[in-house]
């Protein structure tokens, strides 16, 4: 994560940063990227959130012949809205990552960010003043099995988070099972669209393979067959 965490700093003697990368997805609204110096320059008026992604690479097979990809791991919260771990951060008291770890600590209880996991930010659509801030560290698949052992045993589990769901990355051949029918479910705020940003700038998933997967999601559903009314 160093390279995407020094596009946060000013480079010193430059007077334009390059630019940011965006989503690029047809379907999915964009969100205003900003660098870190920009968002940590916003005035008082700002609130910010910062949310973590943990993954893993994962070799393997579905049913024996479709590949994995990677493990993410995403939340189940108790509003019934899909999210990732991590919270609002009061900027008086908490630098970022000391007030992201403060709720991971809560929801997952064994894990500890930093500056360097920082992937980026975005001003978030509506009517409240919140830039979002993304983290994105890569474990073992070991590793990231303890975390969902210990999210079990956190404070926060059972009352605001209610477990811990894996993203299947792959698609079926029905063009549905998977990463698309996972995108049809509903996410908390700015969570889907991070979700899908992390995978393209991580290169998890082709971008080609993202953009199908959302736009399965958009195709009219046939409406179920009604067998007891045709007898």
């Amino acid at each position: 994560m160093g390279a995407m965490a020094a596009m946060g700093a000013l480079p010193a003697g430059a007077a334009v940063l390059p630019p940011l990368p965006t989503l690029g997805v047809p379907g999915v609204p964009e969100l205003k990227p900003l660098t870190r110096y920009e968002a940590m320059r916003l005035g008082p008026g700002w609130s910010h959130s910062c949310h973590a992604m943990l993954y893993a690479p994962n070799p393997g097979m579905l049913f024996g012949r479709i590949p994995l990809r990677y493990a993410v791991l995403m939340q189940m919260r108790f509003d019934g809205l899909l999210g990732f771990p991590g919270g609002f951060v009061d900027r008086r008291y908490w630098s970022l990552e000391d007030g992201l770890n403060r709720v991971l600590g809560l929801g997952l209880g064994c894990v500890r960010l930093t500056e360097a996991d920082y992937l980026c930010s975005h001003l978030t659509e509506g009517p409240h003043r919140v830039v979002a801030h993304f983290y994105a560290r890569q474990l073992t698949l070991e590793e990231l099995h303890t975390i969902e052992i210990s999210a079990v045993h956190s404070r926060d589990h059972g009352l605001e988070v209610m477990g811990m769901v894996r993203v299947p990355l792959y698609t079926q051949k029905d063009r549905m099972g998977g990463l698309p029918n996972f995108l049809a479910n509903s996410f908390v705020g700015t969570a889907k669209f991070q979700l899908l940003f992390a995978l393209k700038i991580l290169n998890m998933v082709p971008e080609e393979k993202l953009a199908e997967a959302v736009a399965a999601t958009q195709k009219p559903k046939k409406p179920p067959i009604d067998h007891a009314a045709g007898a």
